[in-house]
């Protein structure tokens, strides 16, 4: 997709000169080559987090992500980013990947193609004053977009494999119990950090699959473990796994 910044250079002149400082890329998970002795199979999960950033539910998750030593992805909504620039340059500080969810949450086969790109440009220069220029993969809001609308995008999307639909069930025993009972490695879990019960289960998740041996990776950081090269305008459920685009 063409980067259009015609329209948005006001918007970056108002974000002002400074953006986080010095931040840390996501770390490379390596594989390991073929092993001399039977060992158990690593087992990996992605947890992913939408509608962020919020400062009262954000906030404590990168506390207690940060406290067990694990990363995340975090679908970033633009506009919500305004008054958060600090958690923003926390997930980067932090070595969380920082994705793209548009800028104000709209259902993009619902948009002609301009406002489609200009709802993923207006967050992406958002992000790029705070935490530099770097690839800030798509997930199309509601994990809605159609093929014509799909060619306009230029990096990776995610869809997911697990939806405990937290938005609607608001309880974190259900939510975690949801996911636990469910997920496999490779798994690509969908949460929103919008919610406080979906903040507690999320932690409860981690808890429980880390005491079952699975390691927390950032998409990215799955998709490089598993040897898959994403591809621009393609929905990943998982890096084994597409949804069709229609």
């Amino acid at each position: 997709m063409k980067r259009i910044y015609c329209g948005l250079l006001a918007l970056g002149l108002a974000l002002g000169a400074s953006g986080c400082g010095q931040v840390r890329q996501p770390e490379a998970v390596e594989t390991v080559g073929e092993a001399q002795v039977e060992v158990e199979k690593p087992k990996y999960v992605a947890l992913t987090f939408d509608d962020g950033p919020r400062y009262n539910t954000t906030g404590p998750l990168l506390d207690g992500l940060a406290k067990r030593g694990v990363v995340a992805t975090f679908f970033v909504i633009g506009r919500q980013v305004e008054g958060n620039e600090d958690l923003i340059c926390r997930m980067a500080a932090d070595g969380h990947q920082i994705g793209n969810h548009t800028y104000s949450h709209v259902a993009l086969q619902d948009l002609d193609p301009d406002a489609v790109v200009e709802e993923i440009q207006k967050t992406e220069v958002v992000l790029e004053h705070l935490v530099g220029e770097r690839e800030f993969w798509l997930r199309p809001p509601y994990g809605l977009i159609d093929s014509s609308r799909a060619a306009l995008v230029d990096t990776p999307m995610v869809y997911w494999t697990v939806d405990p639909e937290d938005w609607r069930i608001l309880d974190s025993d259900r939510v975690a119990e949801a996911v636990v009972s469910k997920v496999e490695s490779g798994d690509v879990v969908l949460l929103h950090d919008f919610y406080p019960t979906s903040v507690e289960a999320a932690l409860e998740i981690v808890d429980r699959l880390a005491a079952e041996g699975y390691t927390f990776v950032t998409v990215e950081q799955l998709f490089r473990i598993n040897g898959v090269a994403p591809q621009t305008g393609v929905l990943y459920a998982s890096p084994e796994k597409t949804r069709k685009i229609s």
